[in-house]
């Protein structure tokens, strides 16, 4: 491999995981597609890549949202337990189920949370109330607060809706090991809309879910020698400085801006799954 694609996967990588660690989402959903597009990449070379960089890019943001007091980790901890249940339950109906209806449902659940992000557009950032103090949230502690530097204060926020928020963490990751796809693009409008959780805290969080979920999965791509050293280590440096300069414009970005870009990234998506379920093929990638 000369260095001149060497340098395009860095470059490609560090764009991808700037933008999906900003989202919370998994770097791959850009990376699989220009990498079996436009480098001629083998597919599954390419999603062994993607996954050393989901793991590089959640690692690369960690420490920016830790620091930043972002990421809510005993939340993220309860959340994974449904989201890798239901991946599991996924994997085992593998097959049973006809794959351009999982599209059509998968598309019918990204619009309807692009519309529900969008209508809470007008709500201050501040406006997270706290009502349920002996609920599921203050038993676990998983209440606290996130500097906005945007706003120049802290902001005090409540996980509401536990209950809810832990059935959509099954459903995204049943959809997701169903389809073979990544679960952040639809763990955020989850906590974003069932958990009331402020966008910047959703996508911090999410970011910290999707490196373990990745990191779980990595061993059995290594196993398989989908991971090549070559195209998975230019990958991971790139997505690991992407990640940390996608953390720090997430800091200093203000939550309208932030909700609005992914609104735009959950419309996308669910145009190309809407074409995949009536066979139309526009970019085949594992997202």
């Amino acid at each position: 491999m000369d260095s001149g694609f060497a340098l395009w996967l860095f470059a490609v990588s560090l764009g991808a995981s700037a933008l999906g660690g900003m989202l919370g989402m998994a770097s791959g959903i850009f990376i699989v597609p220009i990498l079996t597009v436009f480098g001629h990449v083998d597919i599954h070379t390419a999603i062994g890549a993607s996954i050393v960089s989901v793991i590089a890019c959640s690692c690369g943001g960690a420490a920016p949202y830790l620091k930043g007091r972002l990421t809510n980790v005993r939340l993220a901890i309860v959340l994974e337990v449904a989201t890798t249940l239901g991946a599991f339950i996924g994997v085992l109906l593998a097959g049973y189920i006809p794959v351009p209806y999982l599209y059509f449902l998968f598309a019918l659940i990204l619009f309807l949370s692009a519309r529900q992000m969008l209508a809470k557009r007008g709500n201050p950032s501040g406006a997270f109330a706290i009502t349920d103090a002996g609920g599921w949230a203050g038993r676990l502690r998983l209440d606290s607060s996130y500097p906005d530097r945007a706003l120049g204060q802290d902001i005090a926020y409540q996980v509401q809706r536990i209950p809810m928020g832990m059935s959509l963490m099954f459903g995204a990751g049943l959809i997701s090991a169903l389809l073979g796809i990544g679960s952040g693009v639809l763990k955020i409008p989850a906590m974003d809309t069932a958990l009331r959780l402020p966008i910047k805290v959703s996508s911090a969080t999410s970011n910290f879910m999707i490196g373990v979920t990745a990191a779980a999965s990595a061993g059995a791509y290594f196993m398989r020698g989908n991971i090549v050293a070559a195209i998975a280590g230019p990958v991971a440096l790139g997505s690991v400085v992407g990640a940390v300069l996608g953390a720090r414009i997430l800091m200093r970005m203000s939550n309208e801006k932030l909700r609005v870009m992914f609104v735009v990234i959950l419309v996308a998506l669910g145009i190309q799954m809407f074409l995949e379920a009536l066979g139309i093929h526009l970019l085949k990638s594992s997202l």
